[in-house]
């Protein structure tokens, strides 16, 4: 293997671990929900959930600055960073005495979040201008890893300690440790070189306000795909305690079947997409979506069905990223990839990741219905048509390209 492909293959392994964290910190407190309210005395779950929406509320509203952060600055040292505050927020919230400062701690958490997916996307476009599905799909890994141990760790760990404050420390640690460890070992990318015909494009986010509208227009969209993807967690976890008696413990072992299999769906699909993009896109969502609506109709007796049912939605759902996520970087140009996904997510995930509150309410509305699995089919079937309605978020990203028509760098490059 030649030295730059190593220093590729090291920069994606690297690249991958800070993956895990980002996630493995976002789903980590699902389980949590019920001992987080009682706590902190809380009025309603909704409370409890409120803190995860809070978190991802600042997680993608400083979205686009972090773009634009990554395309003028080392993305190596925005990543290890953005680690580093999202570990202190965990740890903060692992000793906050009180409510309010609970929040204040998944603020800061949410932030150093905000850091990775600008950077890691376009740095990863920048190192893998072909095969960009299957490279992105193989830092999907570690999302995938971070989604499955976060969830069952929690659950497992609260529930040994007596404790939930216990793995959300330990968590926050190591996270830390990981962040040191980054900025030693990975190497920062070539900076971009931006020929002189080149300035004035790259100064420009999009060429046109078509394109602009076309790319906004696909983000709002696939909001709808990450509205459904956060209720699998949230509505899951509140489903399984109240429907079906299961103990913190046992829901979060069965919420971590939902990113086991990613680890394998990820790459695959995204290395598939590369040769059909929007045939793929259309295939997972919709077997995604069938699986969806048959979830809340499984025999309660028997709860290893949940564990592996949610595991095949994962398989489809969690493929559906890197396929998307190719298409937006090659939508656009290298110059403005930060930026460009730093816009996508404030758009789209800002809007779709309200859902953690929202679900909050609506179980809560429930009452003692809510002991009923019935009275989830409908919420369950509706989150599964705006799976499928997000998908005509791929034509408008056809059209950004055919729009922008970003120029090819001149690089060798060869598949990871």
């Amino acid at each position: 293997m030649s030295h730059d492909s190593s220093h590729k293959v090291r920069t994606l392994t690297l690249v991958s671990v800070l993956h895990a964290f980002t996630h493995l910190y976002q789903v980590a407190l699902m389980p949590l929900y019920l001992p987080i309210q009682k706590s902190f005395h809380l009025d309603s779950v909704g409370s409890a959930t409120f803190m995860v929406t809070l978190m991802m509320l600042s997680y993608f509203l400083p979205s686009y600055p972090m773009g634009v952060l990554a395309d003028r600055f080392s993305r190596k040292k925005l990543l290890g960073l953005g680690l580093a505050i999202n570990s202190l927020g965990f740890i903060g919230l692992a000793l906050a005495p009180s409510y309010p400062l609970a929040l204040a701690s998944v603020v800061v958490a949410g932030f150093g979040g905000s850091f990775f997916h600008p950077a890691a996307t376009a740095l990863i476009a920048r190192l893998y201008p072909v095969n960009t599905g299957r490279a992105l799909g193989l830092i999907g890994i570690g999302a995938g890893a971070g989604f499955f141990f976060g969830p069952i760790y929690s659950g497992w760990r609260a529930a040994q300690s007596g404790d939930w404050r216990t793995p959300v420390l330990e968590m926050g640690i190591l996270g830390v440790v990981c962040a040191v460890l980054f900025q030693w070992l990975a190497d920062d990318t070539p900076t971009i070189v931006t020929v002189p015909h080149e300035r004035k494009r790259s100064e420009k986010l999009f060429g046109s306000p078509a394109a602009a509208g076309f790319f906004v227009a696909a983000a709002l969209a696939f909001c709808l795909r990450d509205f459904t993807g956060s209720s699998m967690g949230s509505l899951g976890s509140l489903f399984l305690q109240n429907a079906h008696g299961f103990s913190v413990k046992e829901t979060g072992v069965a919420l971590s079947g939902i990113f086991l299999a990613t680890v394998i769906s990820n790459p695959l699909f995204g290395h598939l997409s590369d040769r059909g993009r929007k045939r793929w896109a259309c295939a997972v969502h919709l077997i995604a979506a069938i699986i969806i609506v048959l979830f809340p109709h499984l025999p309660g007796s028997k709860s290893h069905l949940f564990f592996f049912v949610l595991m095949a939605y994962g398989f489809f759902f969690m493929a559906s990223y890197p396929i998307v996520e190719a298409g937006v970087m090659l939508a656009v140009h290298d110059s403005v990839r930060g930026r460009a996904f730093g816009l996508w997510i404030t758009v789209g995930g800002l809007l779709g990741n309200l859902l953690h509150w929202i679900i909050g309410h609506i179980v809560e509305g429930f009452g003692a219905r809510a002991a009923q699995p019935e009275s989830f089919y409908g919420t369950y079937a509706m989150l599964a048509g705006f799976l499928m309605i997000s998908l005509v978020g791929l034509p408008a990203l056809q059209a950004v390209q055919r729009r922008e028509h970003p120029v090819t760098e001149d690089v060798k490059t060869s598949a990871p």
